[in-house]
């Protein structure tokens, strides 16, 4: 009867979790994702805005070093593109580029947007349409709204 007894205990052990067991553990997983996910994704567009904020201050001390050797900021048609390829109408000996290897897109994968003379700022504006990628909404970091802060 012992033997048979032992038997007994162990193929209840052997069974594993029952269904409410693993039903609990899923809601606690679930219950932290839903307080993580949105801690995580919050930093990463946190970053990505920082970085956008920071390409903006990387154009505006290379297109300094532009206007320096042209004697003035390229013109909207010309684009940031003036930063790499010598305009056709900019004289070579006044262009000492490349200034810059590439024109990098912002962090959410969209072209920066640069005019001149700008609406904001007599030289030029250059924004990025930030997270929602939509031109002229509050999320847009600018060169601008950076100069007033």
């Amino acid at each position: 009867m012992c033997s048979m007894l032992r038997h007994c205990k162990r193929t209840k052990m052997a069974r594993g979790f029952t269904f409410l067991e693993i039903m609990f553990v899923v809601a606690i997983i679930g219950i932290l994702l839903s307080i993580a996910i949105p801690r995580f994704t919050g930093k990463a567009q946190r970053a990505k805005i920082r970085a956008a904020k920071f390409q903006i201050a990387q154009f505006k001390t290379v297109l300094g070093a532009y206007e320096m050797d042209v004697g003035s900021f390229p013109t909207t048609a010309q684009g940031l593109k003036a930063l790499v390829e010598r305009p056709p109408d900019v004289p070579e000996e006044d262009w000492h580029g490349k200034y810059i290897d590439s024109i990098p897109k912002d962090p959410w994968h969209q072209e920066y947007i640069y005019r001149s003379p700008g609406e904001h700022n007599p030289d030029y504006d250059l924004f990025s349409k930030g997270p929602d990628r939509q031109e002229g909404t509050e999320d847009d970091i600018t060169n601008w709204e950076e100069e007033e802060s």
